[in-house]
């Protein structure tokens, strides 16, 4: 059904990937060479010049991976159970994982999460109601189903709509998929991590992503009963490739420079949502419609790049138009004053808590004091940050008490001797268990730099600063 013909692409981290005939026809379609137009690293550009690459080549690197896997499962793993269709399936599901992604990715698709700067001075943020489900915008992977059950290109390279319903479900990991197969996707061993590290890495210029890929990929192995793991002698390289994710989001992902424009543009994101100045989108049904729609194309990085020219030119609002020209003209906010370190997560008071009380307390006061738009600090963090995203958090009592689908997202290791894999926090000798408890937490405050002298932003500083000691 897939044809006999090949094609190979080069691609500057894996070499070769080779496509068959359905793999070279999605890819050819319009709805897939959108995702040329989508930057991997957000506005990570702005601090790294060569960090341009997309989510297209990032695609396909997600799918060079899982090739190997699937080529490896099935030629050392007799009982692997991976029928033809499975492995083509995996092998489109990781091609398509990244389908339904925003401009300028997760900046866009949670806007409805975002808290402004008065809604935190206030207190609101702890009453904020979301959107009703039908309003809020769907995320990228319910997006990405949509994109492949009503785009009539990529449907029908597919194969139609059942098998496309088939690929949604695995890269979106529902309940009606087989959960181990899923779990190649979406897990903390998966090829979505495994390939971002690496590319953002080596396009950052940087050395915290460079993971040993081969030596992982050659020691991943499928128990009897199904269940995926690496083996023992690889725990290094499984911590190593846990630790990278650590250190890349500290080092890029956070950058305080990046981390302070793409601040600055979810809370501009918002506030336009919400005035209903310009064409942002109101409500999830209208970015289904949108993308159910012949417009999808267009549904890109350059979409938000004029939405932000427009309001930097033409907004009433100063708040709004004081964050757009930020962006637009790369004038990052200065940033005030940051907390951040080692957080025990069984204690919920620590520094960066108690900096997030301060501002509260005190930013209106600072605000009307130099004559300031309270909306033009920006104050906040990234979520903390895990070693192992989806459960190496957990002491290894509340990783057993998880439901069976979220205990398969942890790392499996295959112990000497025993045909059945653990998780990694039951290794005794894995430094992973032992930092468990701690997360690395950033708390910072910014201020959009909009003409204020460099006298009086060194008094702010000197005052906010104040604060933490």
């Amino acid at each position: 059904a897939n044809g006999t013909k090949r094609r190979i692409v080069i691609d500057n981290i894996h070499g070769d990937i080779e496509l068959d005939a359905t793999e070279w026809e999605v890819v050819n379609t319009s709805t897939f060479q959108r995702l040329r137009s989508l930057k991997q690293l957000g506005m990570g550009h702005l601090v790294y010049p060569n960090a341009t690459h997309t989510r297209f080549a990032h695609s396909l690197g997600v799918f060079k991976i899982m090739c190997r896997i699937v080529e490896r499962l099935n030629n050392h793993h007799a009982g692997s159970s991976l029928s033809a269709d499975d492995q083509s399936n995996l092998r489109l599901a990781a091609l398509l994982h990244d389908i339904g992604h925003y401009p300028y990715s997760h900046l866009m698709e949670r806007v409805d999460w975002v808290n402004l700067t008065e809604e935190i001075v206030d207190g609101a943020m702890q009453k904020k109601k979301l959107p009703a489900e039908g309003a809020k915008y769907p995320d990228h992977e319910t997006l990405g189903r949509h994109i492949l059950e009503n785009q009539k290109d990529i449907k029908d390279a597919i194969g139609g709509l059942e098998r496309a319903k088939v690929i949604g479900e695995l890269f979106s990991r529902t309940t009606a998929t087989d959960q181990q197969l899923s779990k190649l996707i979406h897990s903390s061993l998966d090829m979505d991590r495994l390939d971002y590290l690496l590319r953002d890495s080596r396009a950052a210029g940087v050395p915290y992503g460079e993971i040993d890929l081969n030596y992982i990929l050659n020691n991943i192995r499928i128990s009897p009963s199904g269940v995926l793991g690496v083996e023992g002698k690889a725990l290094a390289a499984a911590e190593h490739f846990l630790l990278a994710r650590q250190f890349m989001h500290r080092s890029v992902y956070y950058h305080k420079t990046t981390y302070g424009f793409e601040e600055a543009c979810r809370q501009l994101l918002r506030r336009m949502k919400d005035s209903g100045a310009f064409s942002i989108h109101k409500d999830g049904k209208e970015v289904l419609d949108r993308v159910a729609g012949h417009d999808l194309a267009t549904f890109n990085d350059s979409y938000l790049d004029m939405l932000i020219q427009e309001a930097a030119q033409t907004s009433v609002d100063e708040t709004i138009r004081q964050l757009a020209i930020c962006i637009s003209s790369r004038r990052p906010p200065k940033l005030i004053a940051e907390v951040s370190g080692l957080q025990d997560r069984r204690n919920p008071h620590n520094s960066c808590s108690s900096f997030q009380e301060k501002c509260k307390d005190k930013l209106n006061a600072l605000a009307n004091k130099y004559d300031i738009p309270l909306g033009l600090f920006l104050c906040g963090g990234p979520k903390p940050i895990k070693v192992e995203e989806r459960g190496s958090l957990l002491t290894p009592n509340e990783a057993r008490s998880l439901l069976p689908e979220e205990r398969e997202e942890i790392i499996k290791v295959f112990k000497s001797g025993h045909d059945e894999p653990v998780s990694i926090l039951d290794v005794s000798d894995s430094m992973i268990s032992l930092l468990s408890n701690h997360t690395f937490g950033i708390q910072r405050l910014y201020l959009v730099d909009h003409g204020i002298s460099p006298a009086v932003m060194t008094e702010i500083q000197r005052e906010v600063r104040s604060w933490v000691r």
